[in-house]
């Protein structure tokens, strides 16, 4: 992961929308966890706020067996978990109570990544960082990263850290897909490499799109079904992007592969990349993606593909 010494797995397994939201039965859980463990994932990636906590609930029952040190298990804080004022956030308290709350919810007795889940400008960034820090001396948390935060709020982070001989933020973890390169492309990663730091992306596939399974409109049993479109990252869920994914087909096809698959790999090929979240609401849909680590991305490949997907900048 980046330059430290902890490894993780080419593609890992995530908790948002699925364990203890759309997934309510424990056994498929388990089959879904298991599935992707056995099949080499090593890296669980949770966060308070996914099903206001009932994910981190239900991945516990099933994590407790295997072996702990087998096992990279992430959390993350900072979204609102109640109405208190203070219930949200990255000040001290906020951070402090809500790793004491997941780790217990998670029957562990500390967490390998622990993220801040967005950056707070309430919060001055010295505070979250002595407060990450603390909770390292502490042992209950071995690593600590950032979500979506900024390339030059990263830069920000490590630089005070090094000043002050505090421990760094060790990865970093954005949205990425060929539908949502730009920010990444151009201001995360050079960071992240610059920097000795991982990079950890989710929404791999777009919230599905990638996958072909909107090709004529929206399946009833769906994210953007049960979400609604205009709920999903970027709204990835239009008409240019479907014609884009269809174009993608003939890429797959090729290749013998699904088009789950070849985004998959697309992201864990891309430069400076450590690992590629997936999500799975069926055990078949981990195998299927468990594919990918047999997909070559070749020049060629990925000149095909950039052709479909150019790198758009956000405005």
């Amino acid at each position: 992961m980046g330059t430290c010494g902890m490894k993780v797995s080419t593609y890992s397994i995530g908790g948002w929308t699925t364990f203890g939201e759309s997934i309510k039965d424990l056994s498929l859980t388990k089959k879904i966890l298991s599935t992707a463990i056995e099949g080499g994932m090593n890296y669980i990636d949770l966060a308070d706020i996914y099903a206001c906590g009932e994910c981190e609930l239900a991945a516990a029952k099933v994590l407790k067996d295997f072996p702990r040190h087998e096992l990279v298990i992430a959390s993350k804080t900072f979204w609102p978990m109640s109405e208190d004022i203070n219930d949200r956030g990255l000040s001290r308290k906020h951070v402090m109570e809500s790793v004491e709350k997941s780790l217990r919810r998670m029957e562990t007795d500390y967490f390998d990544i622990y993220y801040c889940h967005r950056f707070d400008p309430e919060t001055p960034m010295e505070e979250t960082i002595r407060a990450m820090d603390d909770l390292i001396h502490q042992g209950k948390v071995l690593y600590w990263g950032t979500s979506e935060w900024r390339g030059w709020q990263i830069s920000e982070a490590v630089r005070f850290c090094e000043r002050h001989g505090l421990y760094k933020p060790r990865v970093e973890q954005p949205e990425y897909s060929l539908l949502y390169r730009g920010q990444v492309e151009r201001d995360v990663v050079p960071v992240a490499q610059a920097l000795g730091i991982g990079v950890v992306v989710w929404s791999p596939l777009g919230s599905g799109v990638l996958t072909g399974k909107y090709d004529e409109g929206i399946p009833k049993d769906s994210r953007v079904a049960r979400m609604g479109a205009d709920q999903l990252p970027g709204n990835p869920f239009t008409e240019e992007n479907v014609a884009r994914v269809k174009k993608m087909k003939k890429i797959a096809d090729e290749l013998g592969c699904t088009r789950a698959q070849l985004a998959l790999a697309w992201a864990a090929a891309q430069p400076g990349i450590t690992s590629v979240i997936t999500g799975a609401t069926k055990v078949e849909q981990v195998k299927d993606n468990l594919g990918a680590l047999e997909i070559e991305i070749t020049e060629q490949v990925k000149t095909a593909l950039d052709g479909i997907f150019p790198v758009v900048l956000p405005q």
